[in-house]
């Protein structure tokens, strides 16, 4: 099936571009996680993010709670650590991972990691905006991160 040509709005929201991040958290006492384009960084004092959780991800519960929840920062190296994320129910089996101080986990082999926790959410049309203190991290090696464009602006 062939997917209809995108709007000239699709398009320009397209060339918005953003990162890519792995977000982990603890969903009903299981590690789990998932891919995320839509994290900024949004303060300085404290040290804040912003990301943005489709209303229906498992994961927007637990990042809610105020547990910290972990970053991990890609980078062209580290691309290959998205596939899990994609298709598994176990995204980190088979994956090298440590533990924040506060006890999230990331990956380390991403470039760089974030240990955040949710300060505040609103509501934002289909997605939630989780703002985040960001509480530790660490660059893991040099490297520049990943970004990435999509060629619909409207969808994933």
């Amino acid at each position: 099936m062939t997917r209809p040509e995108p709007t000239p709005l699709a398009r320009a929201l397209g060339r918005v571009p953003s990162g890519l991040y792995i977000v982990s958290c603890d969903v009903d006492g299981a590690s789990s996680g998932f891919l995320a384009s839509f994290l900024v960084q949004c303060g300085f004092e404290p040290p804040s993010i912003v990301v943005a959780v489709a209303k229906d991800r498992p994961h927007l519960a637990a990042l809610r709670s105020g547990s910290p929840f972990g970053v991990s920062i890609l980078d062209a190296a580290s691309r290959g650590l998205m596939a899990p994320f994609l298709k598994s129910d176990e995204p980190f089996a088979g994956l090298a991972t440590a533990k924040g101080p506060g006890g999230s986990l990331h990956l380390v082999e991403a470039l760089a990691w974030l240990e955040c926790r949710a300060s505040t959410s609103c509501d934002a049309g289909d997605h939630v905006l989780v703002v985040a203190a960001v509480e530790a991290g660490g660059l893991l090696r040099e490297g520049e991160p990943l970004s990435h464009l999509r060629k619909n602006g409207l969808s994933y």
